[in-house]
């Protein structure tokens, strides 16, 4: 086995220690490979060749692994590498991963991300490819990649840890917008259409360059499954009024998906497409059918919107429907308030409740639980989700 030498930057014999550290929770989940004898592994590693071990082994080791070991484990030789790509592109991880913070600053050229592990606690450097990324909105992230609109409104799916990228499809073939062409034949400038599958919001169309087309259109963006799998969705929450529109893996344009609109998050689970309205109804999709038509999970539980409304997965597979409350600065007693704790999607407000229900699917009702047990939650502006406290390994 030809070792490379990127893996000098951990050490072969280190990097195979961890593996076998793995191996206890590997037996557990998969008693069949208890033929494997950890002390001929050991053998092999204190010697100057590294350990040879089936594909199917080093599968089963490498998708108990936290991102940071999982990348230096591929960069060790030719084998490990093809079994590393083969993970990627499956994405069967056994472990849930420990979230890491991708972060851009001010003093990192254009092109280069941070990258903080919580496991490791440590701090790497990105570099991804055009256009900046500090010149990019984020819009979700999921399986390990981000979806992002440039300021040019172009999407694209860009993996940080692989540098990968995906062009999605052009914004022109969203429902509510319609280019305009300069002279030369580019396009120089959008329609944006004021109308949803319910109403018209407004008979003439605003006119946005495309930077500010950005700035009004986009809300959130979600995905189905990895794009390594090449069989995978992408679902837009966008303006007006937060509709919704998909594109499939392979498709060249935008599926609007009307009449309903003023959804607030969404999430997919079982290969269904979950939408939470801001007035509490669930709906769900199933993309992959010849007409897509809304199924109702629920339906509406409050005639406000003084809330913001997410809904998450939690470790069981139970749907939680979360209800945060804005307050607007000044409007309640915050003599104490300190706004490092505080969630600031907007600068105006601060969170006042959170409330967390469980969705009953039986009855089609909303169940209020007062905790998260064992879990912890995050909530964000674009992705949030709920993890096993003691399978946090930081």
């Amino acid at each position: 086995m030809e070792v490379c030498s990127r893996a000098g930057t951990m050490g072969l014999r280190r990097l195979c220690r961890l593996l076998l550290g793995a191996l206890p929770k590997m037996f557990a989940d998969s008693p069949r490979l208890l033929k494997i004898h950890p002390p001929r592994m050991e053998a092999a590693i204190v010697g100057t060749e590294s350990p040879e071990l089936p594909n199917e082994i080093l599968m089963e080791i490498f998708a108990l692994l936290q991102i940071p070991d999982l990348v230096r484990a591929g960069s060790v030789c030719s084998s490990w590498r093809a079994t590393y790509t083969s993970l990627c592109s499956t994405g069967t991880y056994k472990s849930q991963q420990t979230p890491c913070l991708l972060y851009t600053s001010e003093s990192a050229s254009g092109r280069a991300v941070g990258l903080y592990s919580l496991t490791e606690k440590k701090a790497y450097t990105l570099t991804l490819p055009d256009p900046p990324i500090n010149s990019r909105h984020v819009l979700g992230s999921s399986y390990g990649w981000i979806v992002t609109a440039d300021e040019g409104c172009n999407l694209h799916l860009v993996n940080p840890i692989t540098g990968e990228q995906i062009t999605l499809p052009s914004v022109t073939t969203i429902e509510q917008v319609k280019p305009i062409f300069d002279d030369a034949g580019a396009v120089c400038k959008y329609e944006y259409l004021w109308y949803t599958g319910e109403e018209m919001i407004a008979d003439s169309p605003s006119i946005y360059v495309p930077s500010e087309l950005r700035e009004h259109l986009f809300y959130k963006a979600f995905l189905s499954s990895d794009p390594a799998t090449t069989d995978y969705f992408v679902v837009l929450l966008h303006n007006p009024l937060s509709q919704l529109s998909f594109t499939r893996a392979g498709d060249n344009k935008w599926t609007w998906l009307p009449p309903h609109c003023h959804y607030e998050d969404c999430l997919f689970k079982g290969g269904l497409l979950y939408a939470s309205t801001a007035f509490g109804e669930i709906h769900a999709f199933d993309l992959g059918a010849p007409v897509v038509e809304p199924g109702i999970v629920l339906g509406e539980v409050k005639d406000y919107r003084s809330e913001r409304i997410y809904i998450v997965q939690d470790p069981c597979g139970d749907l939680l429907h979360i209800w945060r409350s804005n307050v607007p600065r000044g409007e309640d007693e915050e003599d104490d308030y300190d706004s490092d704790l505080e969630l600031e999607l907007d600068p105006e407000d601060h969170t006042s409740s959170i409330k967390i229900h469980k969705v009953d699917h039986t009855s089609q009702k909303l169940v209020e639980i007062s905790s998260m047990g064992e879990n912890v939650l995050f909530l964000g502006q674009t992705n949030h989700f709920a993890y096993v406290l003691k399978n946090i390994q930081s």
